[in-house]
């Protein structure tokens, strides 16, 4: 049984790249419980259990062996070692698209979970969302309490993909913003960030520096963007593109590109459950020209306001039907900084006697390109019960850990400074 590859979900093939979602855990796991809780979602989702073969000029999904479909690894190991090496471990070409592994301490009181996802099938949405569901079946198993959110018997519900429930177009318009937005890519073609290990032929690894804030300092920034009207994504990206300036010579204004993810999840007509194991986002590339010198907060509301337009004009599914073309005309998503943002997600609801301290979602690919000499600096932010973290993999042939540990200090003082800002003193009555 199979299923075809969209156009616009056949680009993550050549990328190979994944999600990585973990959940730092403290307490009794029951392994066949959870084993049991892995199994039910590959059986409910048939793209965990499928490889990627061709299919004509295309792709398609086509379902396992069933001595093939992946089963939860368990094993006792050290957690910060047991995370390196899954973030370095990719999914291998012709096997499955998911992965599970549980590494516990050799006492069994803290354990490491990491679900590792192949982004031709998923998104971040969806893929937090299924990571929050094994738990809440693991949580069913082991409560006794009744699952009734079975598979149907039968054929496999192959998920829709994202692009063929965008609104109709018309084909002119479709090919004026493609052209558009190709003489815009010409015309002002962004600058990257240079790498500062300079041996392409130096053996590197992915590692992760990580910046986090606590519920209280969450808080400030968001009444900060709200008091300056715009988006907390959008003083995320002005503080990254802050940090990505400072690593570029001179004082005087210079191209930069910022990519945002966009969800087009709630944005289709029907809106697309998160359940759905589909990459379903699109992505919003603006260029600015950022001096030295440059005011964060007016690169925050610039950032705000071109993504707002972007939407209100409903761009976001031109962008996405325009998608097929990136791979001929990579300058359509080539930028200076990616700035994710996922918002406000739920961690997992875990029986009592287990406790999540920590849930990360990290993206990781194969190929990094050493030789090229720069590329774009990725942050994937998103905020786990409250907590913003922003992620920076980076592979170390091209960005050193000192480098991206002095970036993302960078990033943090610059969102400090927004979240510190004085607020507005309380207007007084007038007398007289």
């Amino acid at each position: 049984m199979f299923r075809a590859l969209c156009p616009v979900e056949t680009l993550y093939v050549g990328q190979r790249s994944r999600a990585v979602l973990s959940c730092l855990l403290r307490g009794r796991v029951d392994v066949a419980a959870l084993s049991a809780a892995f199994d039910a979602m590959t059986e409910a989702n048939p793209t965990l259990r499928s490889r990627i073969t061709e299919d004509g000029a295309g792709h398609a999904l086509r379902l396992l062996d069933e001595d093939e479909r992946p089963r939860l690894t368990t094993r006792t190991g050290d957690e910060e070692t047991a995370y390196a090496a899954e973030l370095n471990r990719p999914l291998p070409v012709g096997g499955p698209l998911s992965r599970a592994v549980l590494v516990s301490a050799p006492d069994g009181g803290s354990h490491l979970f990491v679900l590792v996802i192949d982004h031709t099938v998923t998104d971040g949405h969806s893929s937090v969302a299924l990571h929050n569901a094994l738990w809440d079946r693991y949580r069913a198993l082991v409560e006794g309490e009744p699952f009734t959110d079975a598979p149907a018997a039968g054929a496999p519900r192959w998920p829709r993909p994202a692009a063929e429930s965008l609104p109709p177009a018309d084909a002119a318009a479709t090919a004026a913003y493609l052209a558009a937005r190709t003489e815009q890519a010409r015309r002002h073609p962004v600058e990257l960030v240079p790498y500062d290990v300079r041996r392409p032929d130096a053996a590197g690894h992915i590692e992760v520096r990580r910046l986090t804030l606590d519920t209280g300092l969450t808080t400030r920034l968001r009444g900060a963007a709200r008091r300056a009207g715009v988006s907390v994504h959008a003083l995320i990206a002005a503080s990254l593109l802050a940090a990505a300036r400072r690593r570029l010579d001179g004082d005087g204004p210079r191209t930069l590109g910022c990519l945002s993810p966009v969800d087009l999840r709630s944005r289709l007509s029907p809106p697309l459950p998160v359940s759905d194991l589909v990459p379903a986002v699109t992505t919003h590339l603006q260029t600015l020209e950022v001096s030295g010198t440059a005011q964060p907060l007016e690169l925050a509301r610039t950032v705000h306001a071109r993504l707002t337009g972007f939407l209100s004009r409903g761009d976001h599914f031109h962008e996405t039907r325009i998608t097929p073309e990136i791979p001929g005309n990579p300058a359509l998503q080539l930028a200076t900084v990616i700035a994710t943002n996922m918002g406000v997600v739920p961690g997992p609801r875990l029986p009592g006697g287990l406790r999540a301290v920590d849930v990360r979602l990290v993206p990781a690919r194969e190929q990094y390109f050493p030789g090229a000499g720069r590329s774009p600096v990725m942050a994937c932010v998103v905020s786990f019960d409250g907590r913003l973290s922003i992620e920076f993999p980076h592979f170390t042939a091209c960005f050193s850990p000192s480098f991206m540990r002095a970036f993302r200090d960078d990033v943090r003082e610059g969102l400090l400074g927004f979240a510190h800002a004085a607020e507005p003193e309380p207007a007084r009555a007038a007398t007289g």
